[in-house]
């Protein structure tokens, strides 16, 4: 469904990525892991259209989608769930999840989307006309995976989804990605600093380390790779 041929990005002088390839099978859960300024989200960011590339390309279903602007990126069925959730903090959750509609035409549908984003995270229903920026970190979290999925995509791309949220409610945020997974087929790329868990969910893997690709195999191989298990998993 989406495949990154040789990509090279830069924030200036400095060159971001260096010939990142990737793909990402259809209805599949792929994981990009690597340490802080590895690169991971300057990949989505790219592939979003907010970063532009030095070369290479990014096919989306067998289409070149680089030169396209963001709002077109996401109108082809691509979101992304950012870093630090980037919710409209003072709207309610029922007018952020509105302003992930923004671009669908077909609005006599919402009313199913609220049940459905509803209907995985109850609690959101329940603070729909709360101000978005009181709830909790984990609340907000859910609410920006919800605000994604209420434009319909076919590939949801999460940033750092476990970021600053307590423990007890990072195994529910991972237990929905994976429903959401396999309940609606949607395809998910997954940047995530906690290699376990990323791992765990996920059925392929990159290892991402200064901007290049230096591994990537099957999840549970990369769980058993003594290199992953010594930098990423806690072990040796």
């Amino acid at each position: 469904m989406l495949e990154l041929k040789e990509l090279a990005v830069n924030y200036g002088s400095i060159t971001a990525l260096h010939d990142v390839s990737l793909k990402v099978g259809k209805g599949d859960i792929v994981t990009l892991i690597g340490a802080n300024g590895a690169g991971k989200s300057t990949t989505l960011r790219t592939v979003s259209g907010l970063l532009k590339t030095r070369h290479g390309s990014i096919l989306y279903e067998g289409e070149e989608i680089s030169h396209l602007p963001a709002h077109r990126i996401v109108e082809r069925g691509i979101s992304q769930v950012p870093e630090g959730r980037m919710i409209f903090a003072n709207l309610t959750v029922h007018e952020n999840l509105l302003m992930g509609a923004y671009l669908r035409k077909d609005r006599n549908k919402l009313g199913s989307d609220f049940d459905f984003v509803f209907g995985i995270f109850p609690r959101l229903k329940e603070r729909a006309k709360q101000i978005a920026g009181t709830l909790s970190g984990g609340e907000q979290q859910m609410l920006a995976i919800s605000r994604a999925l209420m434009g319909k995509p076919r590939c949801l791309m999460l940033d750092e989804p476990s970021l600053g949220i307590a423990p007890i409610l990072v195994k529910t945020i991972f237990q929905k990605i994976v429903e959401i997974n396999q309940s609606l087929g949607i395809t998910i790329l997954l940047v995530e600093q906690n290699a376990n868990l990323a791992l765990d969910v996920s059925h392929y893997g990159y290892v991402l380390e200064t901007g290049r690709i230096i591994l990537h195999d099957y999840s549970s191989a990369l769980r058993t790779n003594e290199r992953v298990k010594s930098a990423y998993l806690g072990g040796g």
